[in-house]
């Protein structure tokens, strides 16, 4: 049966690869998502049932929300199923339980793509063997299709072993990780709460050749993600250059000190400006302009260190010129550790896989990620937590136009997934 649900694992993530959503918009992902499960054994939960409103973050305007509720109806989506994931409300949690004593295992795929448009050039496999983004200016350019399609061969497997398992099985479909905006929204609806083990993980980040797993990972960077609006005020800049206060000066002048904060000893700490505009023509002076940034830690302490110089640097920006600066805050991740006692679990579960060649007791993630809400979370109620990753020879790295993903990987990662839910349950 674990080769029938590789194939169709895979199979399924080129048809998640073909539309795409960011981040709160996933409402054809959660129809296809959802219409799976249904014809196996889960209670299953949708919209305010899965997320604690005020809880996330970065929440898309209306209007976006409301022209992916329209594309989603037009693909086919009853119009009743999405006004129950109206306002972003996403996502999908499905739950097994056994009603026979046994652990509480809890897995998190995460669902959403990238606003990146995907090449169309010779050479990428979903262009040249036709399941490239439906989707204008949105990708799968992280591997979250296979994450998707990884939980949805899991959820299989468990409904045609449900008779023989025992304990309770909690799989989350989770939106908006990108940004670090949708996992704790779900932590704070009370979804991890009591679970034994619980498992998340990653395809792809370390290039290497497939059929490998990493037990744990390091490296799980806080990060903390701000918008800053400057606002000053426009005037003609060869008439009155004298009355206008330069918001696009304030902000480059930010951008570059920014990047100036001296980094931490105590580890790895970075920061980004992913964006600036502003201004609105040459002869006249810029009133308004916008920065999207991160700052990322080793820890949360570390993290909060470049938070906080950076919010120095912009206050001063602003004062220089004499413009104002607002910080809306838009997503956050905690820096994790996963629980070492994974190590020994995946090598005694995994011994006679052979779809895997090697196992490391840890890899780098070096990135940041909103599992870290659910890590830990579970971790201070008593239970065991890891983020594995399943590696694979890139093409291009992730969030690039031509990344894709080995799809022998995902082969590896549903019968690592299978092979450890059946071995806790002898434990």
């Amino acid at each position: 049966m674990i080769k029938e649900l590789q194939k169709f694992a895979v199979d399924t993530r080129r048809k998640f690869h073909t539309f795409p959503e960011v981040g709160f918009t996933e409402f054809i992902t959660t129809f296809e998502i959802y219409q799976f499960l249904q014809s196996l054994s889960f209670e299953l939960y949708i919209g305010k049932e899965v997320l604690e409103s005020k809880e996330r973050y970065g929440v898309p305007k209306a209007e976006e929300i409301a022209a992916s509720k329209k594309r989603a109806i037009a693909y086919g989506v009853p119009e009743a199923f999405t006004e129950k994931l109206d306002g972003g409300h996403t996502g999908v949690i499905a739950v097994l339980d056994t009603e026979k004593k046994g652990p509480h295992i809890a897995m998190r795929y995460d669902i959403d793509g990238l606003p990146i448009i995907e090449s169309e050039e010779s050479g990428h496999i979903p262009f040249d063997e036709g399941f490239l983004s439906q989707h204008s200016k949105e990708m799968h350019a992280c591997g979250h299709d296979g994450h998707i399609s990884i939980g949805l061969a899991v959820a299989k497997y468990l409904d045609a072993h449900k008779d023989e398992l025992t304990g309770k099985f909690t799989i989350i479909f989770q939106p908006a990780e990108e940004g670090l905006r949708g996992a704790n929204s779900i932590v704070q609806k009370g979804w991890l709460d009591n679970v034994d083990y619980f498992m998340s993980g990653h395809l792809g980040i370390n290039s290497l050749q497939t059929g490998s797993v990493a037990a744990t990972a390091d490296q799980l960077l806080a990060s903390t993600k701000f918008d800053v609006t400057f606002k000053g005020k426009s005037a003609h800049a060869g008439v009155e250059p004298n009355e206008g206060k330069n918001a696009l000066t304030a902000a480059a002048t930010a951008l570059l000190q920014l990047n100036a904060i001296p980094r931490h000893r105590d580890g790895t700490t970075r920061i980004n400006v992913g964006r600036l505009s502003g201004g609105s023509g040459r002869n006249v002076i810029a009133d308004e302009a916008v920065m999207m940034v991160e700052t990322r830690g080793e820890t949360t302490e570390l993290n909060q260190y470049m938070y906080e110089k950076a919010v120095r640097v912009i206050e001063a920006a602003a004062m220089m010129h004499d413009v104002k600066a607002s910080i809306q805050f838009m997503g956050q991740g905690l820096g994790s550790k996963c629980d070492k006692e994974w190590i020994q679990i995946v090598k005694e579960a995994c011994k006679n896989n052979s779809d895997v060649k090697e196992i490391f007791d840890v890899l780098p993630l070096k990135a940041s990620e909103d599992a870290s809400y659910m890590i830990d979370h579970v971790q201070k109620n008593g239970g065991l937590a890891t983020y594995m990753i399943f590696p694979s020879l890139l093409p291009a790295g992730h969030h690039h136009p031509k990344f894709d993903i080995n799809e022998d990987a995902i082969w590896t990662a549903v019968s690592v997934y299978i092979d450890i839910i059946n071995y806790l349950q002898n434990k």
